[in-house]
């Protein structure tokens, strides 16, 4: 993993010569190399006690430790990226525009780039497809639930998920394939008889046929072949929007347990609905979505999809818990104190990501190694995601990031920049442990954070993942979505909200 950051002034003449020096030097490590069980590898070399500090951290890095740097983007590119990350809707026409005003010397300022290219414009008008999409396969003939289940979906969120998922898809296109040849259906052809299933949906046209005994697959609807324009199956499409209501269900749910008022700048679902309707709308967003996953035919992406089900429920538990159990009988931060923030980050968030990714390219028919590595790039992608949300919790206004600033610990959650700092300051670990509960607590830890360097380690943390993503899709074969996913490790780095 990288152990340097390089002046985000610094020219980029200088830094295509590190780039020549760099690619001259190294060689890309396969999936193996990078491939982890239970905890995470990575937080082992770097939680366990001692932990690096910069000085050694700038010693390694001398003794001949790859250097792959992640300057900040230009603005042009920022703005591109940050409108497909915040509002999809609006991303078709802007696309076009903000690359053509990207150079080739802003996209050589990121390691292993090209010359910008237009990566996202196609995928921009898949995104702008998404919202709707979502909304055909969530409708029901209950108003109130019809309305509550789609409020989050129709909101201005991030979509990363998906585009996540269209990025990958269209990454492992042209990947060597396995041999196995599976064939393809239609993804909105029900399994069973759709009076058996009572699943009647008025805005899906399916669930507007009569009750009849569904027809089995026919030649024709296993022809589902991939677009010609975009290079993405209907499948993946689909998992693509499978993935953003997962994580729709599951942000209704935890506003609901965090007794959350605001999401995304409005009201949260159980302000708006109250607490039942949230729960129960988070619960028929999952049926509806397991339906959609059972319908791609594909018995791995159905395991690897509900396993993220699971996961979600998992990590929530070990967040209510806060620390790991040896914590509370030590009240010293150890290296347990980071396998298991790390390993509830994965459970919450990079398991959605990893796994739809990979489920991805098991959709294209990739051979496994390259399988493998859309799952490594979404892993650490994913992990790198929440450091930076958590260290955001630290340093960004809460107008800027629609929710209250701080809530972390309003909630009683210690995250990495807290976690940091307790090495530094052993104070912090009885109001951690008691879930910063008394009066005073919130105010002295926020204090403490900031006389710590927990948010510059969190940030380099996050940069370590990022650039262990970016090396996961190194073999991938050139082309503009490998380009767009080597640029959202740097969006994901640089983004304020």
């Amino acid at each position: 993993m990288s152990r340097s950051v390089l002046s985000s002034r610094m020219g980029c003449s200088d830094l295509a010569r590190n780039l020549r020096n760099h690619r001259r030097t190294t060689r890309v490590r396969g999936p193996a190399a990078i491939a982890v069980t239970g905890y995470s590898s990575g937080v082992r070399r770097f939680a366990s006690a001692p932990w690096p500090d910069s000085t050694t951290r700038a010693a390694k890095t001398s003794e001949g430790d790859r250097a792959t740097s992640i300057p900040k983007m230009s603005a042009s590119v920022a703005s591109l990226l940050g409108t497909v990350l915040a509002a999809p809707v609006k991303v078709a026409n802007a696309a076009s525009e903000a690359f053509s005003r990207g150079t080739a010397a802003e996209r050589g300022c990121v390691s292993g780039s090209k010359a910008f290219s237009d990566p996202l414009s196609v995928i921009a008008a898949e995104m702008t497809n998404l919202t709707n999409n979502i909304r055909n396969l969530l409708g029901s003939t209950h108003p109130n639930l019809d309305t509550a289940a789609k409020y989050y979906v129709q909101s201005q969120g991030k979509h990363i998920r998906p585009l996540l998922v269209l990025l990958m898809s269209q990454a492992v296109l042209t990947a060597p394939k396995s041999e196995r040849n599976e064939q393809r259906y239609n993804v909105d052809e029900s399994l069973s008889p759709l009076d058996i299933l009572r699943d009647f949906n008025p805005t899906n046209i399916m669930s507007t046929i009569t009750t009849t005994v569904s027809r089995p697959p026919t030649v024709a609807t296993k022809a589902a072949a991939v677009d010609e324009e975009t290079g993405i199956l209907p499948s993946q499409r689909r998992l693509a929007e499978i993935t953003e209501m997962i994580h729709a269900a599951s942000l209704l749910h935890d506003d609901v347990i965090d007794e959350a008022e605001l999401r995304r700048g409005n009201l949260s679902g159980n302000s708006a609905f109250g607490n039942k309707m949230a729960i129960l709308a988070g619960d028929f967003l999952l049926a509806r979505a397991s339906v959609a996953l059972a319908r791609l035919r594909n018995a791995e992406v159905t395991e690897l999809i509900s396993t993220v089900i699971a996961n979600l429920v998992e990590g929530e538990v070990m967040q209510l818990k806060n620390t790991a159990p040896e914590d509370a009988v030590t009240g010293v931060a150890t290296p347990a104190t980071f396998d298991y923030y790390l390993e509830k980050t994965y459970l919450k968030t990079a398991s959605l990501i990893s796994k739809s990714c990979r489920s991805a390219a098991v959709l294209a028919g990739a051979r496994e190694d390259v399988i493998e590595s859309a799952y490594q790039y979404g892993r650490n992608l994913g992990i790198g995601f929440q450091l930076v949300d958590d260290l955001l919790d630290y340093t960004v206004t809460e107008s800027d990031l629609g929710k209250p600033a701080g809530a972390d610990l309003q909630l009683g959650l210690a995250t990495a920049p807290a976690l940091f700092a307790w090495k530094q300051h052993s104070e912090l670990g009885p109001m951690i442990r008691r879930k910063f509960s008394q009066p005073g607590d919130v105010e002295k830890s926020r204090k403490l954070v900031a006389e710590s360097d927990g948010v510059e380690k969190t940030r380099q943390l996050a940069k370590d993942y990022c650039d262990n993503a970016r090396e996961a899709i190194a073999s991938f074969p050139d082309s503009s979505a490998k380009d767009a996913l080597i640029d959202m490790t740097v969006t994901v780095l640089n983004r304020n909200k």
